[in-house]
């Protein structure tokens, strides 16, 4: 992939705004569409000051700052991706949202095009589904904060072509990631340990068995996680923590996946973590 002339990336949330920070930085030009002018507007304001504070710590210089910015093209339509070689999609982790994407990247790309999922849990091999060109679709699950971490998921789903596959592992290597292959089931292999743990977490404090500064508390000091569970649902965002737990409790019917009572509280009542300003923790804006 290394002649691409430009990626496309659908969806300038969390994912899809640090997607195209580490593909800008790596020289690739990026036409980054969200259909929500003001989602692109504060994509493009949290870029700049990631790289503005990448600057100050001596990680790069001013030039190389500037240059990623100018390799980043915003649009508000998925029109603009005609010409993408490689397009990665970063929208809502809901079935219904991202099968709606793939249909009109299906229509507007060129048969030769790579569509990529940054799916967390759903089935790949039921996304390739919606498109007519299910070898050409593969899941490329990133890692949040996706600047700063190495680990990328590699997701064949069944009709995944050999050619794909090498192709994306290929070209996450460039990207200084390290991708790992595993098989399309719910939740791959991160979310379908991390998730329950995180929901048990959430029980713990729904069942009064200790506050969440405690539960984090322990699985910091007592486990040497770099940052207790809650805290870590906060960052992920807890909307998104209970689409992937409802992914996982429906595709295997299992009630050790069921969602915790107050996990769906907390998303109804619109605490959704640090992107709300309000989650287990209180964070300034």
């Amino acid at each position: 992939m290394e002649e691409l002339s430009s990626i496309g990336v659908v969806g300038a949330g969390t994912m899809g705004r640090g997607i195209a920070q580490v593909l800008a930085q790596k020289r690739y030009r990026v036409v980054l569409c969200d259909a929500v002018p003001s989602q692109l507007e504060r994509a493009l304001s949290t870029i700049k000051k990631n790289l503005n504070r990448d600057v100050e710590k001596d990680r790069i210089n001013a030039a190389e700052r500037d240059q990623a910015l100018a390799n980043i093209r915003v649009q508000a339509s998925l029109e603009e991706l005609k010409g993408s070689a490689l397009v990665i999609e970063a929208v809502s982790e809901v079935f219904g949202v991202k099968q709606h994407v793939f249909a009109e990247l299906d229509r507007l790309c060129e048969q030769t095009t790579i569509l990529a999922t940054n799916t967390s849990s759903i089935s790949v091999t039921q996304l390739a589904g919606t498109t007519k060109r299910p070898d050409r679709l593969i899941g490329m699950h990133f890692m949040n904060p996706v600047p700063v971490m190495k680990l990328v998921e590699i997701i064949r789903g069944l009709q995944t072509s050999e050619e794909t596959f090498l192709a994306t592992r290929s070209f996450v290597e460039k990207l200084d990631k390290v991708p790992v292959v595993v098989n399309d089931s719910p939740g791959f292999v991160s979310n379908r340990v991390l998730m329950p743990m995180i929901n048990e977490a959430i029980f713990c404090v729904y069942e009064n068995v200790a506050t969440p500064e405690a539960v984090d508390a322990v699985m910091k000091l007592g486990m040497n996680h770099p940052m207790g569970p809650l805290t870590l649902a906060d960052l992920i965002g807890l909307d998104v923590c209970l689409n992937i737990m409802e992914t996982l409790y429906a595709d295997f019917s299992d009630p050790k996946y069921r969602p915790c009572p107050l996990l769906r509280k907390m998303v109804a009542a619109g605490h959704l973590g640090r992107k709300s300003g309000q989650g287990f923790y209180r964070y300034s804006p």
